[in-house]
């Protein structure tokens, strides 16, 4: 398999971010992202307008991002050509055909495409300019995945009058680890179904006031792209040097986040290149995202290896829980029950690698 770093969860001046296509692809290129998927607000103008392409060495993929009219239920699209709106304005002014997210989710479902939950659990109310974004209509079945960890969703959430000036100052030392909360839940839905996790950078630069007297750009694009990413596995070598290969290429990459062979880095505690997360059961070898048809009558048991780029805390998860934790670059487990499995590891106190599951069935 060929290994990929892409940031994903971005937007551009067509919705509320404020850099242009032109101006976010060279950040992406100056910190050598492999990939970026532009993900703006109920629109995909950035594909219509022919931006969806390769720049040097760092593909341009465009999404979207959907939610309903209480701004809530956050869904990153992949996948399709166009967006499928939530509503429609009648001749009237009364609103039509208003869906809700599990409706939503299934039409995408329906015509192709898939997507991930973003920032689904966020509650901050001591920002009155900023509110929560939550994931409330957990009744969907049909979603895809879970964007397990959103830097600028964790960044707010944690911000105070007393940390405000030193968040500011240090936007990437400031964060912590995708919310506990979030990764209970997506432990606890992976024991049910596949759900594939990613994570996301938000990334708007906003501009703010400083003091009445100066306008800070907040988070900027080339900072945001070296946090959190989410790194992939294809079966095949990307050819940005052809690019009558680049629907091919694409759907190389869109295939690879949306089966999970792929896991989310902190890159600003090292590069995440060269972590390995798989298992041997019955001499056939099963990556991230994968399902292990388990024969308890075998009496064979499964072994987990982890291969870690830098020494580190390892924590090895079985249906959400951390049955071992060792300091290290490299581990072996071994299980013969049924369960979902993944890997942690950390530096200090702070998240540096999660990896998506291994499924046991």
């Amino acid at each position: 398999m060929f290994e990929y770093s892409g940031a994903i969860h971005i937007h551009s001046i067509f919705s509320d971010g404020s850099g242009t296509v032109e101006e976010i692809t060279r950040f992406a290129r100056e910190v050598k992202l492999d990939y970026m998927i532009l993900t703006d607000h109920n629109t995909m103008k950035a594909k219509d307008l022919g931006y969806e392409k390769w720049y040097g060495e760092t593909m341009l993929i465009v999404g979207y991002e959907q939610n309903d009219m209480k701004n809530r239920n956050h869904y990153l699209v992949l996948g399709l050509d166009k967006p499928l709106g939530t509503f429609e304005i009648l001749e009237d002014g009364d609103l039509g055909n208003v869906k809700s997210a599990k409706e939503y989710i299934t039409e995408i479902n329906e015509n192709g495409g898939f997507g991930f939950i973003a920032h689904p659990d966020e509650k901050r109310n001591h920002l009155p300019n900023h509110p929560p974004y939550p994931f409330t209509d957990w009744d969907s079945k049909d979603f895809n995945g879970i964007e397990i960890w959103n830097h600028m969703s964790e960044w707010m959430e944690g911000l105070t009058d007393k940390n405000k000036l030193y968040r500011l100052i240090h936007p990437l030392r400031t964060i912590v680890s995708p919310p506990q909360e979030t990764l209970k839940k997506w432990d606890e839905l992976n024991m049910i179904r596949k759900v594939t996790g990613i994570g996301g950078v938000d990334a708007h630069a906003f501009k703010q006031n400083i003091l009445g007297m100066y306008e800070v750009e907040i988070f900027p694009y080339k900072v945001l792209f070296k946090s959190i990413r989410t790194h992939i596995f294809t079966d095949k070598k990307l050819s940005p040097e052809n690019p009558e290969k680049f629907a091919e290429d694409k759907m190389e990459i869109l295939k690879a986040i949306k089966d999970g062979r792929s896991f989310i880095v902190n890159s600003y505690h090292g590069d995440g290149r060269g972590f390995r997360f798989f298992a041997e059961y019955d001499s056939e070898i099963f990556q991230m995202g994968d399902e292990i048809k388990i024969d308890l009558t075998k009496n064979k048991k499964i072994t987990f290896t982890a291969y870690i780029p830098k020494e580190s805390k390892i924590r090895f998860i079985q249906n959400g829980k951390a049955i071992d934790e060792v300091k290290g670059f490299n581990c072996l487990w071994q299980s013969n029950e049924k369960g979902c499995y993944r890997i942690e590891a950390w530096i200090g106190d702070k998240g540096w690698i999660f990896s998506n599951h291994i499924r046991v069935v």
